[in-house]
């Protein structure tokens, strides 16, 4: 208890204290569930239980039920899912001049970014690796881990990546980046697609009021994630390889499942041999698939593929090694004929 009023006592004078404090740039009026804030980085957060007005070099954070629709004062508006943390970085407005820039560190959301006639505009919104640069400008993203996905609703949005190339969304479009790369090309939302259920499910938690449940929320990775899967192999097959290789990354970065991670890595792996001629970056896919999940569906094709590989690298010791791993722990498996027919090859 005493401890409480202490970080309680605390916080009241970083609030008293703070220049920040002087200045609102912001409102909080609707808000539901898990809600709170902090005055700035490294002190503790606070619930919110009432409307309250925010300044520069805040954070706002939702819990696994939080929502919280936040109105700038350049009429702006951001409507925060669950599961998110938000810093207020920067947000200056004079006579010539909008300067805004938001931190999205992990979550989702929806920005409803104002135009301001006859100012001189600059309001951005970034997570750790990624930039969007918006004008008068409707846009949802996902930030988790160093993946970011966004979705176009109305305006532009340029997107950018360590190396500042950008790549422009669109309304009923999509596009992503992990790592800081490069954006990959943005691609339309079509119906009746993976991509569109992904874009309805997050419409459905950013919307004006709060959702019943929270689920199709936290599916929203995996959805992507495994659409990313089947995207990558058509990239693959139309000779995109690198930006293939990029949406598989993606996937792996978005997912906590081992069924589309170890997806993800085949997929990889099947690039770097089949297509870049690369046989030690997709040694190390299926490697990781074995050392990860050694469990998954997805191990019995990543043992015979290390065999192969080491066969093709004319290892022959180290791939009879794991033809005959493979026959012993799948004596019925897919790759049964391959392996028999190899070490028959390695034997002579």
């Amino acid at each position: 208890m005493f401890r409480t009023f202490v970080i309680f006592v605390a916080t009241l004078s970083a609030l008293s204290t703070s220049p920040a404090f002087c200045s609102s740039v912001g409102t909080i009026k609707k808000f539901s569930g898990d809600v709170s804030f902090r005055v700035k980085d490294n002190v503790p957060y606070i619930p919110i239980t009432s409307t309250i007005e925010i300044s520069e070099g805040w954070w706002i954070k939702t819990g696994k039920n939080g929502w919280i629709e936040l109105d700038l004062i350049d009429k702006s508006k951001f409507t925060i899912a669950n599961n998110s943390e938000l810093e207020i970085t920067r947000l200056q407005i004079d006579k010539t001049r909008k300067d805004g820039l938001f931190t999205l560190t992990h979550g989702k959301l929806k920005a409803a970014v104002a135009t301001s006639p006859g100012l001189t505009s600059s309001f951005k919104v970034k997570s750790k690796s990624v930039v969007a640069g918006v004008k008068g400008t409707e846009f949802l993203m996902l930030s988790e881990g160093p993946a970011n996905v966004f979705f176009g609703n109305e305006g532009s949005v340029a997107i950018s990546g360590y190396d500042d190339k950008e790549k422009t969304l669109l309304p009923s479009y999509m596009t992503q980046s992990t790592r800081g790369y490069t954006p990959i090309d943005p691609i339309a939302v079509e119906p009746n697609t993976p991509v569109a259920d992904a874009k309805a499910a997050f419409d459905s938690v950013t919307r004006t009021v709060p959702p019943e449940d929270w689920v199709a929320s936290d599916n929203l990775p995996s959805i992507i994630a495994r659409w990313n899967v089947s995207y990558g192999h058509y990239l693959a097959d139309s000779g995109k390889y690198e930006q293939a290789l990029q949406v598989f990354q993606i996937a792996l970065d978005l997912a906590k499942t081992s069924e589309i991670r170890s997806d993800a890595r085949l997929e990889r792996g099947a690039v770097y041999s089949r297509f870049l001629g690369n046989s030690e970056a997709a040694l190390a896919e299926n490697l990781l698939i074995l050392e990860e999940y050694p469990k998954s569906a997805q191990a019995e094709s990543a043992l015979f593929n290390i065999g192969q590989i080491l066969f093709e690298l004319s290892f022959k010791e180290q791939s009879k090694q794991r033809f005959n791993e493979y026959l012993l722990k799948y004596p019925q498996g897919k790759h049964k004929n391959n392996v028999e027919t190899l070490l028959g090859i390695l034997d002579k």
